[in-house]
C-alpha cells in the first residue's frame, strides 16, 4: 500500500442525489424499470448487477449522456433530468481512462479547468493539488504512455476531481487492472472518497469489489432494483433468491412448505430428497408451495453424533485457514466451509458426515 501523505482537494459534503421512478427502454427491451434510489451526501453507492442489468444505463442517465423515458433525477436539490452533461457539475471516470496521449499528465488533469475558462496559473495550481491528492507528485511532465495502468487510473481520477464536482460517477474504472493492483486501488479510492467527502456512484459487476468499497449497494437485475442496503445487510439478509446468489456464495435447495408461513416465521420444509429442515420464511407462502432454500457455506455445520442430514464427501479444497467441502446430499451437492483445523482434519473425500444448520440462517423464498 502506498504511503498516505496527501494534500486533499476540498470536497462537498452536502450533495444529495435523488433518482425517482426512472424508466428507460430501447424498443421492446426495458433497460431500467421504474428505479428509485436516494444517494446520501458523502455516500459511496455501488450499482451492482450482471451484464444487462441496467446499471450503466442508470449511470449514463445521471451523467446526462442518456435521457430517461420517464422519471426524475435531482442533484443537490436541482432537477437535472433533461440538463446536458456539462451543466451537471459531475466528475466521471470511465472504464477506459480516455487520457489524451499527446498531453502531459498535468495538462490532462487541467483540461476540465481549461474548458471552464480557468486561468493558466490557477488551473496549474489546482492540477498539481489534484496530482498530490492521488499521490503522483513529480509525474506532471510525463505522458500517459510513460505511466503504468494503475498510475493512469490515478490520473483519470485526479482529472475527475480537479474542478471539485458535486458527485463523482465511476463506470467500472478498475476492470483493466490486474488482481493485486485492483485490490489496492479499491482501498485507495475508498480512502480518497472519505477524505474528499464527495458522493460517489460506482458501477461494477464484481460483488467483492462492491462489498469492499461501498457504504451501500443497489443490486439490479433485468433493469429492476432488487435491494438496496449496506454490504452486511445484503449478505446476511438478502431480500430475494437472486440477491442471495449474487452477493457472496450460496447453496440452494429446492423444497416444499409443510405449513402456511408469513414473512419472518421459522417454519418446516421438506427438502428435495426427503429430509425435513427448519428455515426462515422471507415472505408469505402456503402449505405445499414450492420454495427455494438459500444457505451460506459457512452456516452449514457438522452435526454431532450423526444427528443431522447424512452427506458424502466428494472433495475437500484446502485454502489455508479455510477448508471447503463439496458434499453430496439426497438433494443437491453443497459447499460446506470449515474454519477449524480439527473439523477439517476429520473429513476426507469418500467419507460421510452429518449436516445441520440454524433455522435463521436458512432463508426460504417462494417459487412463483
Amino acid at each position: 500500500m502506498l504511503e498516505r501523505t496527501r494534500t486533499p482537494v476540498s470536497g462537498r459534503h452536502d450533495c444529495h442525489v435523488s433518482i425517482r421512478n426512472l424508466h428507460k427502454a430501447y424498443g421492446d427491451v426495458v433497460a431500467v424499470k421504474d428505479v428509485t434510489i436516494e444517494v446520501k451526501p458523502g455516500e459511496f453507492l455501488a450499482l451492482l448487477g450482471p451484464s444487462g442489468s441496467g446499471k450503466t444505463t442508470l449511470l449514463m442517465a445521471v451523467a446526462g449522456f442518456d435521457f430517461p423515458d420517464s422519471g426524475r433525477i435531482e442533484i443537490g436539490g436541482q432537477d437535472v433530468t433533461w440538463m446536458p452533461p456539462h451543466k451537471r457539475d459531475l466528475g466521471m471516470v470511465f472504464q477506459r481512462y480516455t487520457l489524451f496521449p499527446h498531453m502531459s499528465v498535468l495538462d490532462n488533469i487541467a483540461f476540465p479547468l481549461r474548458m471552464r475558462k480557468v486561468g493558466r496559473a490557477a488551473r496549474e495550481e489546482r492540477a498539481r493539488a489534484a496530482l498530490a491528492t492521488v499521490q503522483l507528485e513529480g509525474y506532471g511532465d510525463r505522458t500517459p504512455a510513460q505511466l503504468s495502468g494503475g498510475q493512469q487510473q490515478r490520473v483519470a481520477l485526479a482529472r475527475a476531481i480537479v474542478y471539485n464536482p458535486k458527485v463523482l460517477l465511476m463506470d467500472e474504472p478498475l476492470s483493466a487492472l490486474d488482481k493485486k493492483l485492483r485490490e489496492e486501488m479499491q482501498v485507495e479510492i475508498k480512502h480518497l472518497q472519505r477524505e474528499l467527502g464527495i458522493s460517489v456512484i460506482f458501477v461494477t459487476h464484481d460483488q467483492t469489489e462492491a462489498l469492499t468499497m461501498a457504504d451501500r449497494i443497489a443490486v439490479l437485475n433485468f433493469g429492476e432494483l432488487q435491494q438496496v442496503g449496506a454490504p452486511k445487510e445484503l449478505y446476511e439478509h438478502p431480500a430475494s433468491a437472486f440477491v442471495a446468489g449474487f452477493i457472496g456464495e450460496t447453496n440452494f435447495w429446492r423444497a416444499r412448505a409443510k405449513a402456511d408461513a408469513t414473512a419472518g416465521d421459522e417454519t418446516e420444509v421438506e427438502l428435495d430428497g426427503g429430509d425435513t429442515a427448519r428455515v426462515l420464511a422471507t415472505q408469505a407462502f402456503r402449505r405445499d408451495q414450492a420454495v427455494q432454500v438459500a444457505i451460506r457455506p459457512e452456516h452449514v455445520k457438522l452435526a454431532p453424533n450423526a444427528s443431522g442430514m447424512t452427506a458424502a464427501i466428494d472433495d475437500a479444497i484446502y485454502a489455508g485457514s479455510i477448508t471447503t467441502l463439496l458434499v453430496k446430499t439426497k438433494g443437491p451437492t453443497l459447499r460446506v466451509r470449515l474454519s477449524t483445523p480439527d473439523e477439517a482434519a476429520a473429513t476426507t473425500p469418500g467419507g460421510t458426515l452429518s449436516l445441520t444448520w440454524e433455522a435463521r440462517h436458512a432463508r426460504a423464498y417462494a417459487v412463483s
